[in-house]
C-alpha cells in the first residue's frame, strides 16, 4: 500500500514539472523538488499508470485519487493523537490496460485511525488477464484469466511498537480458458470458481523511510486458508512470508537484503501457485507449489540527489511439478538508477533494467525501493 501510495503521488507531478510555469525547485540546491507540493497539497489527483511487466506486455491507465487532508496535515493529526507521524487517508478509482489485451478495473481505500494505532485497507475491482501457464512441461500455454477481486484488511499496532497485526479476508471470482495449446498435466479443472480465504497478517516495519530506505528492516507474514463458509469452492491454505533489511556500510553506501518464501497446499486453483519474483524474470514463468527467492542490492549514492544500483538474485519453484533437488534454480541480476525527487519524503524515482535466464530482460519503473 505504501509503494502505491509512493507511486500514485509522484507520476503525475513529475508530469507538471515539464510545465515552465511551475515552480519545483529545492531552494537549498536548485535542484528539481516536490517536497513542499506533496507534503502540502490535498484534494483529487488524475495518476497515470505506466505498466512494464514483461508477462502482461506494455500499458497504461489512469488513476483518481483523492487525499482527504495533505501528507503535513495527517502527520501532525497523528502526533496530536499518538505522538507519531501518521500517513494521509487516500482513496481511489481508476484501471489500466497492455498491449496483450489485459485489464484491470479497481476501487480501493487507505485509513489510518486513532493517530496510525490501526490500518484499514480496503479494495474491489475486475480484470481481465491474458497470462501464460508453464507447469510441468516448462513451456507457455496461454490462458486468459477474468474474475472479479474483494480485500479487506484491518491491522492493529501492538502497544507503541512497530508490529502490526489484524486479520486480511479476500474473495476472488474467476473464469480461466485456454487457447490451442491447452496444459493437459492440469486434467479436467474447474474453469469457473470463487475463492474466499481469511488469514492473519503480522507486519513489522522499522525502516527510516518508507519509500527509499537507507536502514531499518520490513518483515510479512500472511497465514490464510480457503474454505466453503468462506465463500469458496475448494478447501487450500497458503503461507507467506517476506522480509527486507537496509544496512549502512559507509556514508555513501547501502547494501539491501531480501528474502522471500511461499507455499499453498489442497486444492488450490493453478493460478495461485508462488512463483520465482526477481526483477528480470517473467512473473509466472517459474512457478510451482512452493517458491523462494533472495536478492541482495547495493546503492551508490553518488550525488545527493543520484544514486546508482546492482542488484543481483537466486530463486527457485518447486513441489507439484518438480522436486526440490530437481527443480531449476534461476539467477538475475541487473542495474538501476534513482534520482530523490522530494527531499523532505526521502522519496526517490527512477529506472531498474534486469536479466534473467534463456536471454528473458525487462525494464521497470520504479518509485522508491523495488522491494514491494
Amino acid at each position: 500500500m505504501r509503494v502505491l501510495l509512493a507511486f500514485c503521488l509522484a507520476l503525475p507531478i513529475l508530469a507538471a514539472v515539464a510545465d515552465d510555469t511551475l515552480n519545483f525547485r529545492d531552494p537549498d540546491d536548485g535542484a528539481v523538488d516536490l517536497s513542499n507540493y506533496l507534503l502540502n497539497q490535498k484534494g483529487v489527483f488524475p495518476v497515470p499508470i505506466i505498466i512494464t511487466e514483461p508477462a502482461i506486455g506494455y500499458g497504461g491507465g489512469v488513476m483518481l485519487l483523492y487525499f482527504r487532508e495533505s501528507f503535513a496535515e495527517a502527520a501532525a493529526e497523528g502526533v496530536k493523537e499518538s505522538g507519531r507521524k501518521m500517513p494521509p487517508s487516500i482513496s481511489g478509482l481508476g484501471g489500466f490496460g497492455t498491449q496483450n489485451g489485459s485489464w484491470l478495473g479497481a476501487a480501493f481505500h487507505f485509513q489510518p485511525i486513532a493517530g496510525d494505532r490501526y490500518r484499514y485497507f480496503g479494495g474491489i475491482g475486475k480484470t481481465s488477464l491474458n497470462l501464460d501457464y508453464y507447469g510441468a512441461l516448462s513451456r507457455p500455454r496461454s490462458y486468459t484469466l477474468d474474475g472479479d477481486f474483494l480485500i479487506q484488511q484491518f491491522l492493529f499496532r501492538l502497544g507503541d511498537s512497530d508490529w502490526f497485526v489484524g486479520p486480511r479476508y479476500s474473495y476472488f471470482r474467476s473464469d480461466v480458458g485456454f487457447g490451442d495449446g491447452k496444459a493437459a498435466e492440469l486434467g479436467d479443472f474447474e474453469a469457473s470458481r470463487r475463492t474466499g480465504q481469511a488469514g492473519l497478517v503480522i507486519d513489522y516495519d522499522s525502516r527510516d523511510n518508507i519509500f527509499f530506505p537507507n536502514r531499518g528492516s520490513y518483515m510479512e507474514i500472511e497465514l490464510q486458508m480457503a474454505r466453503g463458509w468462506l465463500g469458496s469452492s475448494s478447501d487450500f491454505e497458503s503461507y507467506n512470508a517476506r522480509g527486507y533489511t537496509w544496512l549502512p556500510l559507509a556514508k555513501a553506501w547501502t547494501l539491501g537484503l531480501r528474502v522471500d518464501g511461499q507455499t499453498i497446499t489442497g486444492d488450490y486453483p493453478f493460478y495461485a501457485q508462488p512463483s520465482v519474483d526477481l526483477r528480470g524474470i517473467e512473473r509466472g514463468r517459474y512457478q510451482d507449489e512452493s517458491a523462494a527467492a533472495s536478492e541482495a542490492e547495493l546503492r551508490w549514492d553518488v550525488t545527493p540527489r543520484w544514486s546508482l544500483l546492482a542488484f543481483g538474485g537466486v530463486g527457485k519453484a518447486w513441489g507439484r511439478w518438480h522436486d526440490f533437488s530437481d527443480a531449476k534454480t534461476v539467477y538475475s541480476y541487473g542495474t538501476g538508477f534513482r534520482y530523490l525527487i522530494a527531499k523532505q519524503l526521502g522519496m526517490a524515482v527512477g529506472l531498474d533494467f534486469g536479466w534473467g535466464p534463456d536471454g528473458e530482460q525487462a525494464f521497470y519503473i520504479q518509485v522508491g525501493s523495488a522491494w514491494k
